[in-house]
């Protein structure tokens, strides 16, 4: 039961009456009551009449007597006021449900979402964290809503490059290259390719002539080709599964999988009339995009080489997926600087008919991270960040703060914990910022336990498990619901609060909206626990406490996995 929602749903016939037509009521959450309707303040301007009138008919002529009370105040608010009645009931009803008052979607989708896309032959670097972190969440979320999710790991797997290192490949020996690359090395591979093709003017014309058999089909090639695949591909696992991630080796889709798709492609935006010719290259010029000269811009769809570019490849992958994978939502999820990209990709594919309501295409972007002067995070050698590099200081980070807080624990699950809690540390800064904005990487105050971060959450879920331990008991869920103290109550609608944040997420996916009610939960229960004893209490307040208490430790274990935090019994 969605309280917002019960009072908009009592709310609405009555301004209906008053208004001779549909009113949304807007409630919200108010610091005079618990909800607030401001819908009469609109109302009479419409009416000509006061708006306090207005909202004194509303209240009497509204079923509101086992809901809350109600009361006009100021200009013309009405002030609502959920009885404990309600609020226990609800409680109550949240406690004997499994999914904490979060309906499966009556309606679900078919998403993709398009996430990570690291480039084989390269190391994935910090670069590659935020779109990780956030697609795995959008998977996470989606799915357990009950809508048909499909990941997809479009890897930078084709193109110029690949001839280059292949060529690099065969001068080391497949076996020492297979050696080098299997030690996750993939840096120097790349690195020691490229200084020889802009060194060397044989080695150019070698790679260039080994790029034209890679896309000729040479069976030697492409085998070369897929040993540089697998070994990259071997190697992104290791990053996920570090990082405790969704993805797997079947969610691998690289851009040679759409190879034989651009041609036809290309002929159908032809067929329809969308294409022209600009300096020898085959363009859409999709309407309302310019450039800084103010002349329209044109997306390059096949160059004048007669090669493909990333929009062919984008537009090919979107036509597969809307016409062949069924998907009605497409997430990608890409930073920020890629906005324009695909957005005139979106309004190519409109144009073909290849996106048509209510399928819809959504750039999830993202900013960046900062290292704490505010300048893009860079290592000492003023390159990327690699990303197992940055994991593993997160994990030793925290494997260190927790040896130093639990000295009576052995190493093992120190490093249970210290894993957890310093990748949760690392997730949580991630998906606790807008999405849409930078952010800096603050290890000290990433890893406290006090304030909105992972460790705060993790601790306060444990803290939880603590008391259940102590009390040698399961909360009853029989047990009724007493909200005698203020503190409860305030427990009680912010437990009551799960399912609405959880569908705002799901239509935003940003998650920090998520991570913001986790926080205020946490608080809430804090300050619950010191005001209302709970081992203390006996008989049906004890029962009640221990029933809030656990619902509390179950939404913040829900919380956290939607997020993709693990959430340790002990910290």
């Amino acid at each position: 039961m969605d309280l917002e929602k019960l009072l908009t749903d009592r709310l609405a016939p009555a301004f209906a009456t008053v208004a001779g037509g549909p009113v949304d009521p807007v409630v919200r959450r108010s610091p005079r009551a618990d909800f607030q309707s401001d819908a009469a303040l609109a109302l009479a301007r419409r009416l000509g009449r006061p708006p306090r009138d207005i909202a004194a008919e509303v209240r009497d002529l509204a079923a509101l007597d086992d809901v809350c009370t109600a009361e006009v105040s100021g200009p013309g608010f009405l002030n609502l006021t959920v009885t404990d009645r309600t609020l226990a009931a609800l409680v109550a009803d949240l406690a004997a449900d499994d999914r904490l008052g979060v309906p499966v979607t009556p309606a679900p989708e078919t998403v993709v979402v398009d996430y990570s896309a690291p480039n084989v032959a390269k190391e994935m670097h910090v670069g590659h964290l935020r779109s990780t972190v956030i697609g795995d969440a959008a998977v996470r979320l989606l799915d357990w809503l009950g809508h048909r999710v499909l990941r997809v790991n479009h890897l930078g797997d084709w193109g110029t490059p690949f001839g280059m290192l292949i060529e690099h490949l065969l001068d080391l020996g497949e076996a020492e290259a297979a050696q080098e690359l299997s030690m996750g090395d993939l840096d120097s591979f790349y690195t020691a390719a490229r200084r020889k093709f802009d060194a060397d003017e044989a080695f150019r014309e070698r790679s260039r002539q080994r790029v034209v058999a890679l896309q000729g089909g040479d069976e030697r090639t492409l085998r070369l080709w897929r040993l540089l695949v697998a070994q990259s591909e071997r190697y992104f696992l290791t990053v996920y599964a570090l990082l405790d991630v969704t993805l797997t080796a079947a969610d691998f889709r690289g851009e040679s999988a759409y190879d034989d798709r651009l041609g036809p492609t290309v002929e159908e935006l032809d067929r329809l009339g969308l294409l022209r010719t600009s300096d020898g290259a085959a363009c859409v010029f999709p309407p309302g995009f310019t450039g800084r000269d103010g002349e329209p811009l044109p997306l390059i769809v096949r160059k004048r080489d007669g090669g493909y570019g990333y929009p062919a490849t984008d537009l090919a992958a979107l036509r597969h997926r809307t016409a062949d994978l069924g998907a009605t939502r497409l997430l990608y999820v890409v930073g920020l600087p890629q906005r324009q990209h695909f957005e005139m990709v979106y309004a190519v594919a409109e144009l073909a008919g290849w996106l048509r309501p209510p399928t819809r295409a959504e750039h999830v972007g993202f900013g960046s991270i900062l290292s704490p002067d505010g300048r893009m995070l860079r290592s000492r050698a003023g390159g990327s960040v690699k990303l197992v590099g940055l994991l593993e200081e997160a994990v030793a980070r925290a494997v260190e703060l927790t040896r130093a807080k639990n000295p009576e624990l052995d190493e093992a699950t120190v490093a249970e914990i210290g894993r957890a809690v310093g990748i949760g540390a690392i997730k949580y800064a991630d998906l606790a910022t807008d999405r849409g904005r930078d952010y800096v990487l603050d290890w000290e105050r990433m890893l406290s336990l006090d304030g909105n971060t992972a460790p705060y959450l993790q601790y306060a879920y444990s803290r939880i498990r603590s008391v259940f331990r102590r009390a040698g008991t399961a909360a009853r869920p029989d047990a009724t619901i007493l909200l005698v103290e203020p503190a409860e109550r305030a427990l009680a609608f912010e437990l009551a609060g799960f399912a609405a944040v959880v569908g705002q997420v799901e239509r935003t996916l940003a998650f920090h909206q998520l991570t913001g009610y986790l926080y205020r939960l946490a608080s809430t229960f804090s300050a619950f626990y010191e005001r209302c004893p709970v081992l203390r209490a006996s008989g049906e307040l004890r029962d009640s406490r221990l029933v809030l208490a656990d619902l509390t430790a179950r939404t913040l274990r829900q919380g956290l996995h939607l997020l993709g935090i693990r959430t340790p019994e002990r910290m």
